[in-house]
C-alpha cells in the first residue's frame, strides 16, 4: 500500500496537470516550468558540485565527501528526450551519488525537436568515451538514468555492444522508457492509471519528436526491440501502476531469456518519476537505496583487481 505521503503526492500532481491536459502548454513553456520548478531543488548535505565542459556540451560532476575517486556513475536525466537538465535532476543525482559512494558525472544532452535522434545517444556516447579519456575504467563505470533517460542507458549499452567497446559494470534503469510507439489502446490508460501526467505531457508526441525519421520501433529509440545478449548486469525498477509497466515487464524478460543478469523490482501503485520526490516520499528513499546495495554487490562481484587501477584527475 502506497504511503500517506504518496497519494498526496498523487493528488498534488493530478491537480496540476489537469490543466496541462486541457490547455496543452507549448515546449517551451513547459520546459521554462521544469526550470523554474527546479530552483526550490536542496542538495544532500557534503555533496559538492563542479562544471565539465565536455566537447562543448556542459555537463557536472556531482561529488559526495568521501566518495573514492576510481569508481563513477555516469547519469542520463529523464524528461521525455524533449524536458529536464542538469538543473531538473540535481538533487536526485546528488542523493543517488551520495548514498552509492560514487562520482557521478550527469550531463545535459540534447533534446529534440531541435536535436532528435541521434543526438542525445551520440551524447551518451562521448560522455562515456571522456570518462574513459579520463582514465576511468569501463568496470568501474556505472550508467543509470530515469523515464527516458533509463532508456537512454539502455540504448548506450546495445551501441557500446554493436561498436564492440568495453560495457560498463552494470546499468539502473528508473522507471525507463523501453518502447516509445505506445499504441493507442496504451496510451487510454494514462488518464485512469497515471493520474493523467503522463497525457497532460504528451509523452506519444514527445516519442515522434525524438525519433524523428526513424521508425518509433527501432532498437536503439525502443531498446525493448532490441537483442539483448551481451549487456552487462541490470536493476530496473518499475511501478505497477505505471504506464510503461508492461514495456519494461517484456524488456526484463527479454534480456533474461537472453542471459542477462536482471533484477527486476517492482514497487506497488507508485506514479510515474516518484523517484524525483525522495525528499518526501519514502518508496523513492527506498528504491534509491535499494539502488545503492545493488552498485555495492556489483563491485563487490568483481576480481580484487578490477578497481586496483587509480583514474586520473578530471
Amino acid at each position: 500500500m502506497p504511503s500517506t505521503q504518496h497519494l498526496l503526492l498523487k493528488q498534488l500532481l493530478t491537480a496540476a496537470t489537469g490543466p496541462l491536459a486541457k490547455y496543452r502548454p507549448r515546449l517551451a513553456t513547459m520546459r521554462l516550468a521544469v526550470e523554474a520548478l527546479s530552483l526550490g531543488q536542496l542538495m544532500p548535505w557534503n555533496v559538492f558540485l563542479t562544471d565539465v565542459n565536455i566537447e562543448g556540451m556542459a555537463a557536472e560532476w556531482v561529488r559526495p565527501a568521501g566518495a573514492p575517486p576510481e569508481r563513477v556513475l555516469l547519469y542520463l536525466h529523464g524528461g521525455g528526450y524533449v524536458l529536464g537538465s542538469l538543473n531538473s535532476h540535481r538533487s536526485l543525482v546528488g542523493t543517488l551519488a551520495q548514498r552509492c559512494q560514487l562520482n557521478a558525472l550527469a550531463i545535459n544532452y540534447r533534446k529534440a525537436p531541435e536535436y532528435p535522434f541521434p543526438a542525445a545517444l551520440d551524447d551518451a556516447l562521448l560522455a562515456y568515451q571522456w570518462l574513459l579519456g579520463q582514465g576511468h575504467l569501463a568496470q568501474n563505470i556505472l550508467v543509470a538514468g530515469d523515464s527516458a533517460g533509463g532508456g537512454l542507458t539502455l540504448a548506450l549499452l546495445l551501441a557500446l555492444r554493436e561498436a564492440g567497446q568495453h560495457m560498463p559494470a552494470a546499468a539502473v534503469g528508473l522507471s525507463p522508457w523501453t518502447d516509445l510507439v505506445l499504441p493507442a489502446p496504451l496510451l487510454r490508460r494514462v488518464a485512469r492509471e497515471e493520474s493523467q501526467v503522463l497525457e497532460a505531457l504528451e509523452i506519444h508526441n514527445w516519442g515522434t519528436m525524438y525519433a524523428h525519421h526513424l521508425p518509433l520501433a527501432h532498437p536503439l529509440v525502443s531498446p525493448v526491440n532490441g537483442e539483448l545478449h551481451g549487456l552487462p548486469p541490470l536493476l530496473i525498477q518499475i511501478s505497477d501502476a505505471e504506464v510503461l509497466g508492461d514495456d519494461v515487464m517484456r524488456f526484463a524478460a527479454k534480456a533474461q531469456a537472453a542471459g542477462v543478469p536482471i533484477t527486476l523490482q517492482v514497487f506497488e501503485g507508485l506514479v510515474h518519476w516518484w523517484h524525483l520526490f525522495w525528499r518526501f516520499v519514502p518508496e523513492a528513499r527506498q528504491a534509491l537505496d535499494q539502488v545503492a546495495a545493488f552498485s555495492r554487490q556489483v563491485w563487490a562481484d568483481q576480481p580484487p583487481t578490477a578497481g586496483a587501477q587509480p583514474a586520473a584527475a578530471a
